[in-house]
């Protein structure tokens, strides 16, 4: 124990900067790849990772031959599992390299966007239609948005409500938002397999949940069934909210990263 001191301060004050960032960006990595998975399947799987290498490490130390043998072996396979375990939090990660915030003009305009959803969002509710609404951020939809017919036209609540009347060709799928425009409709998303989805959620709900888990888009979902508004983010549905709830979930998501002059579009999720 007395070698140890002199040790660690030999090792201190011979640390190179490039040390120092090193340890750093590593530290960064793993702290943003942990948020990334907090509250997700992924992160039990994780923990379960984690549970492994130490058992691991206590064979070796307590000499369990076979033990040791078994997870030594698992190992030699690990990188392929790790990738196979976590393919859809790598995928999104890997989405997000390279993406810059946009934005979406003057605050104005951003006012008057989330209230064309919200209202929209309000009156599908109230006549009981069903609707799927998705407001593209800093990850691009474009696979998204070319499964789907092209539009290109300004988001207002007119307009939303009429893409999903029943009798509306456009009506089977989700509207795709980008910036002030409805870019494209009938757009096909993914379907989450999470099973502690509850059974009552239909595939409109699940597809709101698939696609917010696979980027960092917020989904707005109407039940045609109850009547009721949903949003989904980040892999999470926040259910039955009414006209005011829904407004301030946007605008705290929108409106309230907006700096001086440059409304973002692009703001962190929040729990």
């Amino acid at each position: 124990m007395k070698d140890i001191l002199p040790y660690l301060t030999r090792s201190f004050f011979s640390m190179r900067w490039q040390d120092v960032l090193d340890i750093f960006v590593v530290a960064f990595i793993i702290y943003h790849f942990i948020l990334m998975l907090k509250g997700t399947r992924a992160f039990r799987m994780l923990v379960g990772v984690v549970v492994i290498i130490l058992v691991t490490i206590l064979s070796q130390w307590l000499k369990l031959h076979t033990l040791n043998w078994l997870f030594s072996n698992f190992w030699q396979m690990g990188v392929l599992i790790l990738v196979i375990l976590f393919q859809p939090e790598l995928r999104r990660a890997l989405a997000q390299v390279g993406t810059t915030p946009f934005y979406l003009g003057a605050t104005i305009k951003e006012e008057m966007v989330l209230k064309g959803i919200v209202e929209a969002a309000h009156t599908l509710a109230t006549r009981k239609i069903g609707g799927l609404m998705v407001i593209e951020r800093e990850m691009g939809l474009k696979n998204y948005i070319d499964s789907g017919i092209r539009m290109n036209a300004e988001v207002s609540k007119e307009l939303l409500i009429s893409i999903f009347l029943p009798y509306s060709p456009l009506h089977d799928g989700a509207a795709i938002i980008r910036y002030d425009k409805v870019v494209a409709a009938a757009c096909l998303l993914p379907l989450s397999t999470d099973p502690r989805i509850s059974k009552v959620l239909g595939t409109r709900h699940r597809a709101a949940i698939g696609l917010s888990e696979e980027t960092d888009a917020v989904v707005v979902v109407i039940s045609e069934e109850r009547g009721a508004v949903s949003v989904a983010i980040g892999g999470k549905l926040t259910r039955e909210l009414d006209k005011e709830s829904l407004y301030r979930v946007l605008s705290n998501l929108f409106l309230k990263g907006s700096k001086k002059g440059k409304p973002s579009w692009a703001i962190i999720t929040g729990e």
